[in-house]
């Protein structure tokens, strides 16, 4: 296809997006009964309706509107750092064309390319418990370190530590948001959306540029989060939540369904607990989702981290547990860690009293202190402390 007419399908594609009343699901057919996507562009409004379109969406397409729409999305976009995709690029994600109503288009911010690699999406409740949160943190990072793109939707909690556990390792992350590339939410995750994008990883929405947090966006954002990757994990959900809704979007979508399971007297544990009863993968640690992988994804993976080793010296095995690389740690910073758990939060008077025969206070701070400095251990609000792995 020649760049003009690559232009101008892509512009197509965004015309019909931007048209009132055209949802996915119209858009495709509509390309499909034109045989092109720049043929909305010279399409009689008869032929526009006789491909689906509603008739004022067609009045709308007819009188050029929708084609001055994409004109300037296309510019605030570009002109933002953005980017668009649609079906018709090499980029967009093969997986998402399986599913039964994939967007029309993809605004992203970041690389692009990442939306075609094997991806786990990690999803859970946006009030974790110290478990959910470390658990989140810890399977994002070992998996991000063996090669899989880790997906998740940048809200509060377990979808916030997922990205952190990825960006930890230098992994790769995609956040799928259910506002305008440019309307970070929640706000205090915008440090979060420079890195991920400033790291070599993406943010991805199906909503034009300046879209608001809107409550009915994020339902349907979750279908494409579960449609772009070859499983979805979820670590903590109450009964009725989003994740819920992404379970059940994997679920149709034949996506394998991970779940970890979670002490019974939380109510955030009946989402993966009841999951897991119904046939999700118990999942305790990365093998757990490395085997259950296709074989030739797992094979590319492996060859890729071959390739990565054959180097040498330069670059540490992605196989080494995170601790391996780590400084070495003193006597003070043992004994701390020693009363520290990964799925238990320890409060810092109670961590004082434990070590009062040990240890004087200020040498605890220093030993915490450092130990926050090379991420073995993790601060939770109220000065309650968990180790990160």
């Amino acid at each position: 296809m020649a760049d003009g007419v690559k232009a101008e399908a892509r512009l197509g594609w965004l015309a019909l997006a931007l048209t009132p009343k055209m949802g996915p699901t119209r858009c495709a057919r509509a390309v499909r009964g034109l045989g092109a996507a720049e043929r909305v562009f010279s399409a009689s409004l008869t032929e526009l309706e006789g491909v689906g379109l509603p008739a004022s969406a067609a009045q709308f397409v007819f009188d050029g509107r929708a084609r001055a729409a994409a004109v300037k999305e296309m510019e605030v976009t570009l002109g933002s750092g953005g980017d668009i995709v649609t079906p018709e690029d090499e980029v967009y994600p093969g997986r998402l064309l399986e599913i039964y109503d994939p967007p029309a288009v993809l605004w992203v911010r970041g690389d692009a390319g990442l939306l075609n690699r094997a991806g786990i999406a990690v999803v859970g409740t946006r009030h974790p418990s110290p478990y959910g949160s470390g658990m989140a943190e810890m399977l994002s990072r070992d998996l991000a370190r063996r090669g899989l793109v880790i997906l998740s939707g940048m809200a509060r909690g377990v979808d916030t530590a997922a990205h952190k556990g990825a960006l930890d390792v230098g992994g790769k992350t995609v956040a799928v948001g259910g506002t305008g590339i440019d309307v970070i939410y929640p706000k205090e995750n915008k440090g979060l959306a420079e890195r991920i994008v400033k790291e070599g990883g993406a943010i991805v929405s199906e909503n034009p540029m300046g879209t608001f947090p809107a409550p009915q966006n994020f339902p349907i954002r979750n279908r494409i989060l579960s449609g772009m990757s070859v499983g979805v994990l979820v670590v903590e959900a109450a009964e009725y939540s989003g994740t819920r809704i992404t379970a059940r979007c994997a679920l149709e979508q034949n996506r394998d369904v991970y779940a970890v399971p979670g002490n019974a007297t939380n109510k955030n544990a009946w989402g993966p607990n009841t999951l897991i009863k119904q046939g999700a993968k118990l999942t305790a640690s990365w093998e757990d989702v490395w085997e259950d992988l296709p074989s030739q994804i797992r094979c590319a993976l492996e060859d890729e981290m071959g390739a990565v080793e054959s180097k040498g010296g330069e670059t540490a095995s992605l196989f080494n547990e995170a601790a391996s690389t780590l400084p070495a740690m003193g006597d003070h910073e043992r004994l701390v860690m020693k009363h520290l758990r990964q799925d238990e939060a320890v409060q810092l008077d109670e961590l004082m009293e434990l070590l009062e025969a040990d240890l004087g206070s200020g040498e605890i701070f220093t030993a915490l202190f450092e130990l926050e400095l090379a991420g073995r251990v993790k601060q939770m609000p109220g000065k309650n402390y968990v180790r990160s792995f």
